[in-house]
């Protein structure tokens, strides 16, 4: 027997390692040593230079990030990879715990991780879930239809799963006569994905995991619709986040990029993209630009117009220069709207129309029209506009094989203030100093 534990107490560090790895992977983990008696309970030490010492299974960790501490979000995943961990090995040796077992266990490791993340408290103390993990079965729905096409088209749906906490604009609805389960069973339905779109439309989930009805999203949140979200969302997606504010409702959508998106709380907290997810920790993500910014309304544009172009998939580069002369060591004197317009240039001819235009002057949609030109956007602190379409000067230094031209020029105009890439693969990236400091 006690060899026996020895190997599942291995086992389930293995899991632990893998967990972190996978959710962590900029982080440094390290076994530091034992303790005394393996707890299957994570127990978690703050230092005071932002890292921490983890106590699992017996077995002592360092976790640590460069330069940078741990959010309060991170913290959380962390304490939901040790939950569900530790909830699956209760379940193998309570006999109490036999009939939830199965379940505990169904589905991907990592999703049960998201879904603790969301909902703690099945997994908290000695209990052990006795029902399936109605989060943990919208996601399997979404993973499967990822893998369906309709008409040589990818499927699109989504969720709000009701949520317990007080809703003053919703009430909990009635179980209808006949309700299904909102699990994977569905996907087999074919009328089921024609029923909604994710985007304008969602299925409603009752807290008993049972789909009791099917609502628009606008209309849903619609009450919500003068609060201030915590952070900025992309256009798209407003409504989605918005109805998340209240109530403890979640939000699940997946999108026609084949994005799973998990929306909670008002904010963007997690997305499932090529292959893996990634905490979005938008808020923390979004105080920490709008700081180095320094203007609020400047910086809410720029982080918005960055997201609603990684939703259309849009390349793009905002650089906000520390000092407006800096400029001319970043862009070349044509592409410059203060600078005359030469003969040969063409596109210096259409300058006037942006000379002397702030950030604030813009709708968001022009913004991020002209964004869309090849190029970067190069501004001050005050969100006047420099230059637009800008192919940036670089230093000529050697960065990783797989770093492209828009990486190199967001590098090095960092150098000179911030800089804020989009990605076409639907990423948006915050270099500071020459450095990276957060990708969503």
């Amino acid at each position: 027997m006690a060899e026996t534990l020895e190997i599942v107490h291995a086992l389930y560090c293995d899991f632990f390692e893998r967990g972190v790895r996978y959710f962590y992977p900029e982080a440094t983990l390290a076994i530091i040593g034992r303790t005394a008696e393996p707890d299957p309970s994570l127990i978690s030490h703050s230092l005071t230079d932002g890292s921490l010492d983890l106590e699992w299974m017996g077995m002592r960790y360092h976790i640590e990030q460069r330069e940078r501490s741990f959010t309060e979000d991170q913290l959380r995943l962390l304490g939901a990879i040790g939950n569900v961990l530790s909830a699956r090995f209760r379940s193998i040796f309570f006999a109490a715990s036999v009939p939830s077992t199965p379940s505990l266990f169904a589905g991907l490791q990592e999703d049960r991780f998201v879904s603790a993340f969301l909902d703690h408290l099945p997994y908290l103390g000695n209990n052990v879930p006795a029902k399936r993990d109605v989060i943990a079965d919208a996601i399997q729905v979404l993973r499967e239809s990822s893998l369906i096409t309709y008409e040589n088209r990818r499927i699109a749906t989504g969720v709000i799963l009701i949520g317990a906490a007080e809703d003053p604009y919703h009430e909990i609805p009635f179980l209808p006569p006949g309700a299904l389960p909102y699990t994977s069973s569905l996907v087999t339905i074919k009328s089921f994905h024609r029923l909604c779109d994710g985007l304008h439309t969602v299925f409603l989930v009752h807290p008993d995991g049972l789909m009791v009805d099917l609502v628009d999203v606008e209309s849903f949140s619609k009450a919500f619709c003068t609060a201030k979200l915590p952070a900025p969302s992309a256009a798209r997606y407003r409504a989605h986040s918005l109805a998340t504010l209240y109530g403890g409702h979640i939000c699940l959508v997946l999108t026609p990029n084949g994005e799973i998106k998990v929306f909670a709380g008002g904010v963007q907290v997690f997305h499932f993209l090529e292959g893996r997810w990634h905490l979005s920790d938008i808020t923390e993500k979004y105080h920490e630009f709008h700081q180095a910014a320094g203007d609020p309304l400047l910086a809410e544009r720029l982080f918005t117009a960055a997201l609603n172009l990684a939703e259309n998939r849009r390349g793009g580069l905002f650089v906000l220069l520390d000092r407006a002369e800096s400029a001319r060591d970043l862009v070349a004197p044509a592409d410059l709207l203060a600078c005359p317009a030469p003969e040969n240039s063409t596109k210096a001819r259409v300058h006037y129309l942006l000379h002397r235009k702030r950030v604030e002057d813009l709708e968001l949609n022009v913004l991020q029209s002209i964004a869309r030109v090849d190029g970067g956007i190069v501004l001050d602190r005050e969100g006047r506009l420099l230059a637009f379409g800008a192919i940036l000067r670089h230093s000529g230094e050697p960065l990783a094989a797989q770093e492209g031209g828009r990486t190199t020029a967001a590098v090095h105009a960092s150098r000179f203030g911030l800089a804020l890439k989009i990605s076409e693969d639907g990423m948006v990236s915050f270099y500071k100093s020459g450095a990276k400091v957060w990708e969503i």
